[in-house]
C-alpha cells in the first residue's frame, strides 16, 4: 500500500487498485502515470500483485474505489471480472469485453457495427486444419471468399489475436513473393520470402486489402473517450527494420488526428468500453481505417503525454467516485512545482534557413523530379503470324472465345500455356543446307525457336517483362452455321527486354542517396528526420513499365536508407499512373509526320535543310543536331551492323549445336528473384564462362542483331529505315558495356558512328524544329505538366497555411504572456488549458481536412509533443519515374513555351546558355533527371510574387564518356558494367528569379487544367494492384529518422 497525506480536510482518499500483472505495473509508462496520480494527494493506491491475484481468493483481495484491470499474458480475467462483480469498483477498462480482443473476427465485427471504417475484409473458417472448403478460392494473383476477390497485394490475419504472425502476399507483376510481419525481434519486424506464393491453410484466417498509406502506420492512443494521442511509425511492410534511438526504444514521432479520426478514436473507446485502448489506424487515399485493436496501451517515452494521461484519469476517477471535489487542474502540476518555468517557444521558427541569391532568407518548401529510368536490357519485338491451330485456340481460351477478339497474355499461367504449345510446335531439328523448305518456313520456325527461347529465359514468367499479343487476321465461317466464325491465322506480337539491369538498379539507388544529401539544404540527412517527421510529404509515381517502377524503387530505397528487397518497397511506396507517365498515343499522328520529315533530312542532306538557320541560335534550326554527313554514315553503319551480327551468329550456332543434343522439355531452372526483379549483382559466373551478361543466351543475342540487321536496310527496295537507328545504338551501347568481354571486332567503331547518328534522330523524333518539339512535347506530356502545377499551387496554398497559424501561435503566445502578466490564473483559463491539451494545441481549420475536394488532407506532426525545433517547416516531394519520351517532351516545352502565340514577347524559361548546352547535350540517358524546387522567402509578404522563387536543374544521366578513355576509371567502370551518373546543371543564369506567377503563366497553356482531372476517390478499400492513387494525392508517407543518426540531437 503506498501512503498519502489528507486531501485537505476534504474527506478520505480515492482507493486505486491496480489489478495487472506485475511486469506490466513495473513498467515505465504505468510508473510515470501512477506516480502523477498520486502526485495529485488524492488517491491511495494499492498495488495487488502477482501472488494475490494468482493464488488468493478474489473475497480475500484488496477492496478499492476504481480499479485500472486488464489482460496480459497469464492474466486469470475470468477472476478479475468476478472480483469487478463483487465489489463493483469503477473501472477504468471494463473487463467483459476484453475478451473480444482476442478474436480479431469479433473485433471486425463490433468496428462494423458502430460505424467504424475497417479495410474491406473476409473470413476463411476451419475447423480443422488443411480444411478444404467450397467458398475459398485460390489463384496465382487474388484469392476468393464467399464470391469476394482479393487481388494481390492482399492482407492475411490469423483470427487469433494473440498470434502476431501476418501475411503480406505481392502480385506476380510486382516480382510475387510474401512479406511475414511479427513481434519485434531485435532489430526486424518483418521478413521477406519471395518463394511463398500460396497462402497458409492450416488455420482460421482473416484475408483483407492491402492499404497503401505510403510506409508509415498511425498508432493512437486514447485516455477516455474525449483524449487521444497519435504517433506514426515506420510501417513494418516496407524493408522490416525497426528504427531504435540509442535507449533500444523504437522512434516514433506524435501526429496530429483531423476530426473524423478523433471521432473514431472515441467511437473506438466506447464501443470496447476501454477508458485506456490503443488502436492501429490506417490513412490511405484520404480516408483511415481501424485495423486492430489493442485494449491496454500506454505511450512509451513521453512526459507530456504522461502529465496529460494523469489529469484525464484524475477527472476520471473524481467524477466517479468523488464528484464534490473540483477536477479543475492546478496552475502548476504538482510533480513540476521545483521545475523552472520554462518559456512558451510555439511554433518559433529556429536555425538553417538557407541564404538565396539576393541575401534573403528562403526556405525549401517543394522538390519535384521527372527521372528517366535506369540501365536496361535492349528492348526487342518478335512479330509472326501463326496458323497453328493450337495457337489459335490458345487465342480464343483468353479472348472469351470471340473469333476477331485480340488477346494479351501476360499472366504466368497464360504464358505457361503459350510456352507448352510452342514447345510443341518447334521442329526439333534444323534443315540442312540442301533442304527443300522455303525460305519462309525456315524463317517461321527461327521465330518460333525464338519465342520459345525468350519464355523460357529466367525460369519464371513476371508479366513485368514479357507480354505477347494475339490479333486475327483472316476468319472462316464454320459448317454448322451461317454466321459463326473462327480465326485461321493470327499475328503473335512477343515484347520483351528492357529489363533493369543490375546496373540500372544500382543507379537508381545512387540517385536517391544523391537526392537525399543535396536536394535538401540545410537538411542533410535531416530530410530523413523531416520525412519521419510528418514534416516531409513524398509521393512516387510510376509509369507502367516494369523497368521504370523497379527504378523508383530501387530510387527510394537510396533516399529513404531502407533496406532489403524491392518488392515490398515498390508495393508499399509507389503509385502507378500509366495515363500520366506512359505511352504517346495523343502524339503518334504528329511523331509519324516527323519521322517522315526525318528520312527525308537525313536521306537528301541535312546541310540544305540548314542553310538558312540562325548561327547564333542554332537550336531554332530544322534537324538541329543531325551530323552534317548523315546519309553518308548510314551505309557505313549497315556495313558495321552486318559484322557485329555475323561475330554473334557464330557464337550463336556454337550454343545451338549444344542445345541441340538436349530435349526441348528440359528441366526449367528455378525461380531465381533476381532476374524477375532486376539483377542485383553483376553476373560473375556466366562473365568468366564467356557468356553474354544477364540472362540473355547467344540465340537470343543473335535474334536481336539479326532483326536489326535486316530491319535497317531492306537490300531489295535500296531503303533505310531511320527508325531504328535509336535500337541500333541501343544495343551497341548495351553490348560495349555489358559484354565487353566477348571481345566482339568493330564494335567500338559501330557504336561511335551509330551515337552521331543516335544523338541527331532521338532528339528530332519529338519535333524536327522547336514549333513542332512544342507541339509535340505538350500533347505527350500534357497531364504530367498539369499535375506538377497541381503540385505547385498546393504547396503555396499549403505555406500560407502554415504562415497563418504560426501568426496565430505567435499572437496565441502574446496573448498568454499578457493574461500571465495580469492576472491570477483564473480557473476559467485553466480549463481551457486543459482542452488545449486535447486539441493538440492546433486549429481545425488549418491542419484539419478541408472540406473542399481541391485541398489535400494535412497529415501533420503534432508540435506540442513533439521534440522538434521547426515543427512548421514542411517540404513536398514529387517523384515522377518515366521513359525517355517524356523527359524529352518535358523539356521542350519548358525550353521553347515562349514560342506560343498566347506568350509572344516573353523571354524562354531556359536562358541562352542552358538552350545550347542542350543542344550540344549527347542524349538525355538512363537516370537524367529535370528538377524544380521551389523556395518561400518567409520576409516578404504573402501577396508579393517574389514570395516563391522557383529554381530549374537538369542532368543528363548516365555518362559514356568515360568508356572511350583508356584509363583505371574506364577499366573500373567496365569491370562493374555501371556508368556514373552526371550532376545536376542550371536551366537559368546564376541570380535569375522565376516567380511561381511567371511559371505558372508560360506552363498553364500546355498544360491539362485542374478541373479535367478525375475527382479525388473515395475508395471502399483499396482493389487491385496499385491503383492511381488519384490525382490530388493525398499527404501519407513519412517514418523515423536516419538509423545511423545520433539519438541525442534534437531535430532540425
Amino acid at each position: 500500500m503506498v501512503e498519502g497525506r489528507e486531501n485537505n480536510g476534504a474527506g478520505k482518499k480515492v482507493i486505486v487498485g491496480v489489478c495487472v500483472m506485475e511486469k506490466k505495473v513495473f513498467s515505465a509508462p504505468m510508473g510515470q502515470i501512477l506516480e502523477r496520480l498520486q502526485a495529485f494527494g488524492e488517491f491511495e493506491i494499492i498495488y495487488f500483485g502477482d501472488r494475490v491475484i494468482l493464488e488468493e481468493p478474489i473475497e480475500r483481495w484488496p477492496i478499492c474505489d476504481c480499479l485500472i484491470a486488464f489482460h496480459s499474458s497469464g492474466y486469470p480475467l475470468e477472476k478479475a471480472e468476478a472480483y469487478a462483480a463483487l465489489r463493483k469498483p469503477f473501472l477504468v477498462n471494463e473487463l467483459e469485453p476484453q475478451h473480444l480482443l482476442h478474436d480479431r473476427r469479433k473485433v471486425y465485427e463490433c468496428l462494423e457495427m458502430c460505424g467504424i471504417p475497417v479495410p474491406r475484409y473476409a473470413f476463411v473458417n476451419r475447423d480443422k486444419p488443411y480444411e478444404e472448403l467450397e467458398y475459398f478460392v485460390e489463384e496465382e494473383d487474388f484469392v476468393e471468399v464467399h464470391g469476394q476477390r482479393f487481388w494481390k497485394p492482399f492482407v492475411e490475419k490469423p483470427v487469433n489475436g494473440d498470434d502476431h504472425r501476418i501475411m503480406i502476399y505481392y502480385p506476380s507483376s510486382a516480382g510475387g513473393g510474401m512479406k511475414e510481419l511479427f513481434r519485434k525481434v531485435g532489430n526486424r519486424s518483418s521478413e521477406f520470402h519471395p518463394e511463398v506464393r500460396r497462402v497458409r491453410r492450416e488455420g482460421s484466417y482473416i484475408y483483407e486489402e492491402f492499404m497503401p498509406t505510403g510506409g508509415t502506420d498511425v498508432k493512437v492512443y486514447t485516455v477516455g473517450a474525449e483524449y487521444a494521442h497519435a504517433e506514426a511509425r515506420k510501417s513494418p511492410v516496407v524493408d522490416g527494420v525497426v528504427m531504435r534511438n540509442p535507449d533500444g526504444k523504437e522512434v516514433r514521432y506524435p501526429v496530429l488526428l483531423t476530426p473524423n479520426e478523433k471521432q473514431m478514436a472515441r467511437e473506438v473507446c466506447i464501443a470496447f468500453r476501454q477508458g485506456v485502448c490503443g488502436f492501429d489506424l490506417l490513412r490511405c487515399e484520404g480516408r483511415s481505417y481501424v485495423c486492430d485493436v489493442n485494449g491496454w496501451s500506454f505511450v512509451k517515452n513521453s512526459y507530456k503525454y504522461y502529465d496529460d494521461a494523469a489529469c484525464v484519469l484524475r477527472k476520471m476517477f473524481l467524477d466517479a467516485k468523488a464528484p464534490h471535489l473540483s477536477t479543475t487542474i492546478p496552475p502548476v502540476l504538482p510533480w513540476k512545482v521545483n521545475e523552472p518555468a520554462q518559456p512558451c517557444e510555439g511554433l518559433t521558427r529556429q536555425g538553417s534557413g538557407i541564404i538565396g541569391s539576393f541575401g534573403q532568407s528562403e526556405e525549401l518548401r517543394c522538390v519535384i523530379a521527372i527521372i528517366r529510368h535506369g540501365d536496361r536490357t535492349p528492348k526487342q519485338k518478335v512479330k509472326l503470324k501463326v496458323t497453328e491451330e493450337k495457337l489459335l485456340n490458345l487465342m480464343l481460351k483468353y479472348n472469351g472465345g470471340r473469333p476477331r477478339a485480340e488477346t494479351k497474355l501476360k499472366s504466368a499461367v497464360q504464358l505457361q500455356d503459350l510456352l507448352d504449345a510452342t514447345r510443341i510446335l518447334v521442329p526439333r531439328t534444323r534443315p540442312g543446307p540442301g533442304s527443300d523448305s522455303e525460305a519462309e518456313d525456315i524463317e517461321h520456325a527461327e521465330k518460333l525457336r525464338q519465342v520459345k527461347a525468350v519464355l523460357e529465359e529466367g525460369g519464371h514468367f513476371s508479366g513485368i517483362y514479357r507480354k505477347v499479343q494475339l490479333k486475327p487476321l483472316k476468319w472462316v465461317k464454320v459448317a454448322n452455321g451461317d454466321t459463326e466464325e473462327r480465326p485461321i491465322e493470327a499475328l503473335m506480337v512477343l515484347k520483351y527486354g528492357g529489363v533493369l539491369t543490375h546496373a540500372g538498379r544500382k543507379q537508381a539507388e545512387e540517385l536517391g542517396r544523391y537526392f537525399r544529401n543535396n536536394m535538401y539544404p540545410g537538411e542533410g540527412t535531416g530530410l530523413l528526420r523531416l520525412h519521419s517527421t510528418y514534416r516531409h510529404d513524398l509521393k512516387i509515381y510510376s509509369s507502367d513499365e516494369g523497368r521504370v517502377q523497379m527504378s523508383a524503387a530501387a530510387f527510394a530505397k537510396g533516399l529513404l536508407d531502407l533496406e532489403g528487397q524491392l518488392t515490398p518497397i515498390l508495393v508499399s511506396l509507389v503509385s502507378k499512373d500509366s495515363s500520366m507517365l506512359d505511352g504517346l498515343d495523343n502524339a503518334s499522328i504528329e511523331m509519324e509526320e516527323t519521322k517522315t520529315r526525318l528520312n527525308e533530312l537525313i536521306t537528301s542532306g541535312v546541310k540544305a535543310a540548314q542553310a538558312n538557320g540562325s548561327s547564333k541560335k542554332p537550336w531554332m534550326v530544322d534537324g538541329a543536331g543531325l551530323p552534317l554527313n548523315a546519309s553518308e554514315l548510314l551505309p557505313t553503319l549497315v556495313k558495321l551492323t552486318k559484322k557485329v551480327t555475323e561475330q554473334v551468329r557464330l557464337l550463336a550456332k556454337d550454343e545451338d549445336e549444344k542445345l541441340a543434343e538436349t530435349t526441348s522439355y528440359d528441366v526449367i531452372p528455378p525461380y531465381d528473384q533476381a532476374r524477375a526483379l532486376g539483377k542485383t549483382n553483376i553476373d560473375i559466373d556466366r562473365i568468366a564462362a564467356g557468356l553474354p551478361c544477364g540472362s540473355e543466351g547467344f540465340l537470343l543475342m543473335y535474334a536481336r542483331w539479326r532483326k536489326l540487321e535486316r530491319d535497317l536496310y531492306n537490300e531489295r527496295k535500296d531503303r533505310y529505315d531511320i527508325t531504328q537507328i535509336p535500337d541500333v545504338y541501343d544495343s551497341c551501347k548495351y553490348d560495349l558495356l555489358h559484354n565487353a568481354h566477348l571481345n566482339i571486332d568493330g564494335l567500338d567503331e559501330h557504336f561511335k558512328v551509330a551515337q552521331l547518328l543516335a544523338d541527331g534522330v532521338i532528339p528530332n523524333e519529338y519535333g524536327i524544329n522547336p514549333m513542332q518539339k512544342l507541339k509535340i512535347g505538350s500533347k505527350i506530356a500534357r497531364r504530367l505538366l498539369g499535375k506538377i502545377l497541381i503540385d505547385l499551387r498546393n504547396t503555396r496554398e499549403e505555406a500560407i497555411n502554415v504562415a497563418e497559424l504560426k501568426n496565430q501561435c505567435q499572437s496565441l503566445t502574446t496573448s498568454i504572456k499578457n493574461e500571465k502578466e495580469h492576472s491570477d490564473h483564473h480557473p476559467k483559463f485553466l480549463i481551457k488549458n486543459e482542452e488545449s491539451r486535447k486539441t493538440s494545441f492546433t486549429s481545425d481549420k488549418s491542419m484539419d481536412q478541408d472540406e473542399d475536394d481541391d485541398k489535400e488532407i494535412k497529415y501533420r506532426l503534432d508540435p506540442k509533443y513533439a521534440n522538434v525545433k521547426t515543427p512548421e517547416r514542411h517540404v513536398r516531394t514529387r517523384l515522377y519515374f518515366t521513359s525517355e519520351s517524356h523527359i524529352h517532351s518535358l523539356m521542350n516545352v519548358l525550353r521553347y513555351s515562349n514560342l506560343d502565340e498566347s506568350l509572344q514577347g516573353e523571354a524562354s524559361l531556359i536562358c541562352d546558355n542552358a538552350l545550347e548546352r542542350l543542344l550540344k547535350t549527347k542524349e538525355l540517358d538512363y537516370m537524367s533527371y529535370i528538377v524544380l524546387r521551389m523556395f518561400e522567402n518567409t520576409e516578404v509578404n504573402l501577396e508579393d510574387p517574389k514570395r516563391y522563387r522557383l529554381e530549374m536543374t537538369f542532368s543528363r544521366g548516365a555518362d559514356l564518356s568515360p568508356l572511350e578513355k583508356n584509363d583505371t576509371e574506364a577499366a573500373s567502370l567496365h569491370q562493374e558494367h555501371t556508368l556514373p551518373i552526371m550532376g545536376p546543371e542550371r536551366l537559368q543564369e546564376v541570380g535569375a528569379y522565376l516567380t511561381l506567377d511567371k511559371m505558372e503563366e508560360m506552363v498553364r497553356p500546355f498544360a491539362m487544367p485542374a478541373e479535367d482531372f478525375p475527382p479525388p476517390s473515395i475508395p471502399q478499400g483499396f482493389s487491385g494492384y496499385f491503383k492511381s492513387a488519384g490525382v490530388l494525392e493525398r499527404l501519407v508517407n513519412l517514418w523515423p529518422f536516419h538509423k545511423h543518426a545520433n539519438g541525442n540531437n534534437v531535430n532540425k
